[in-house]
Formats: C-alpha cells, sequence, structure tokens
C-alpha cells in the first residue's frame, strides 16, 4: 500500500509544473496575440514574392525541357524533397 503522504507529495509537484507550463503557455499566447497582426500584413507580401519565384521556376523548367528532349518511354524524374 502506498504512504498517503509519499502520494500527495507527488501530486504536490505534479500540480505545481501544471502550474507552471499552464503559466509559460499564457504568455506565449499573448505573445502570439501581439505578432499575429504583423504577420497577416507580411503574408500577402510573401504570397507574391513566392508567386514571382514559381513563376520564374516554371520559365527555366519550360526552357530546359524545350532544349532536351528525353528517349522515348523514358519520363524525366524532378528532384523529391524529404
Amino acid at each position: 500500500m502506498k504512504d498517503i503522504h509519499e502520494v500527495l507529495r507527488q501530486k504536490q509537484t505534479k500540480y505545481a509544473q501544471l502550474g507552471k507550463q499552464i503559466e509559460m503557455l499564457q504568455q506565449a499566447a499573448e505573445k502570439l496575440r501581439e505578432v499575429a497582426p504583423l504577420l497577416a500584413e507580411n503574408d500577402e507580401e510573401d504570397n507574391a514574392v513566392l508567386m514571382e519565384v514559381d513563376e520564374a521556376s516554371d520559365a527555366k523548367a519550360a526552357a530546359a525541357g524545350a532544349g532536351a528532349s528525353a528517349p522515348k518511354g523514358i519520363r524525366p524524374t524532378a528532384p523529391r524533397w524529404p
């Protein structure tokens, strides 16, 4: 049978740890609330830049594909990202 004082001590330790975790999560949430509007403003700019990069890479791929022809029956493979 477990000692009641030992169980109580363990529960109190766990309770204190959970309290610290909750406090840290609340602080992180406050910081995220401050930063979220800034991220939303930059999101539109980032999307425009990403679209330009995609268009440029598509144009390069099309130019490379037009210059080199692959043997019949062999499909070109693109590098895969992990």
